[in-house]
């Protein structure tokens, strides 16, 4: 796994340099300057609204009675220093979601199964959320023709495996079918890991049926919550290219940041969806506004933002004492 990371890694970093190649960069360069302070700040705004809805998502998924503010901000640090981690060490085989999870045991005294499985379903709302968001960006692109014939088909698809997959994941969920395979496989083999494995198993079922059969009201409000996320992403997209000059509708950025997001799920297995991220902004932007350069120009904005924040949660995560070697030692010891 850590060498298919690392060729990941690479396979990204050569198709960045393919797109630093191909797009004029001075033009980009140019693009940039008309940002200014301002413009900037807008972004950062926004994203931190974003990030806070997320946030609040996960607040919603979290067992017990946690539904004080104070949570929430304990949950929002966690998931700037979970999310630095993430983009940081992708190749240590160490996401992002374990350093939540022992943040929230180490500092909060949140057990390590009701933390996974808090992240789980919020992880499962989030992708909910964006099947959503991008079906609605797929037909308002059906029905206004903005891209070509290919643009409709790929994303199409790319909608249908997403949904495939999301929904998959959440009927394992919703009706235990983890812990009810797992129940036969141990009568046929009964003692041993197997049994340790299944009564994790029922217990993280029990959790998620807590949460989508007795708690609705938390799933629509973590979905509520989560589609006002992916709304940001629109709105983010739609004020950087006005200030850099070159305004679109709010619905042509909708349907650029669906299709975008569904880049980024595809191309998941790159870490941070490095040169990805950036071919898909300047194919999109520039299939759009017939200039590539305002595409990559967009991109650099939002990688930019990207690294403030990484570079906050790792500030932050060394104020906590939470250090790479740190979590390395933490996740080696036996967990509870």
């Amino acid at each position: 796994m850590r060498i298919l990371r690392i060729v990941y890694l690479f396979a990204g970093l050569g198709l960045l340099a393919v797109i630093l190649y191909e797009v004029d960069l001075s033009a980009a360069g140019a693009w940039l300057g008309r940002m200014g302070p301002l413009g900037v700040a807008s972004v950062l705004a926004i994203y931190m609204l974003a990030f806070t809805c997320d946030s609040a998502a996960w607040w919603l998924t979290l067992a017990g009675p946690r539904l004080e503010r104070l949570w929430l901000g304990r949950l929002w640090m966690a998931r700037l220093v979970g999310e630095a981690f993430n983009a940081i060490i992708p190749a240590a085989s160490l996401g992002g979601e374990p350093v939540k999870v022992l943040l929230l045991k180490k500092r909060h005294g949140v057990g390590y199964g009701e933390g996974a499985a808090s992240l789980v379903m919020a992880k499962t709302v989030t992708l909910i959320g964006l099947i959503i968001y991008a079906s609605v960006g797929l037909t308002l692109m059906m029905d206004r023709d903005i891209f070509g014939e290919t643009y409709r088909i790929v994303a199409g698809v790319g909608v249908v495996v997403l949904a495939a997959g999301v929904l998959g994941f959440f009927a394992v969920q919703r009706w235990g079918v983890a812990s009810r395979l797992a129940a036969r496989l141990a009568a046929k083999r009964p003692g041993g890991r197997l049994e340790t494995a299944l009564g994790h198993l029922r217990e993280l079922d029990d959790r998620f049926a807590a949460f989508y059969r007795h708690r609705p009201g938390r799933f629509a409000g973590a979905l509520g919550f989560v589609l006002s996320s992916w709304l940001l992403g629109a709105v983010e997209l739609y004020v950087i290219l006005d200030f850099l000059g070159h305004p679109i509708t709010f619905t042509e950025a909708w349907i650029t940041e669906s299709v975008l997001q569904l880049v980024r799920a595809g191309s998941f297995f790159i870490p941070a969806n490095l040169g990805a991220s950036e071919a898909g902004f300047v194919v999109l932007v520039g299939a759009l506004t017939g200039q590539p350069p305002l595409g990559l120009a967009a991109a650099l904005v939002r990688r930019a933002r990207e690294l403030l924040w990484i570079v906050a949660g790792v500030a932050l995560g060394w104020r906590l004492s939470f250090s790479p070697s740190v979590v390395a030692a933490e996740l080696a010891e036996p967990q509870e």
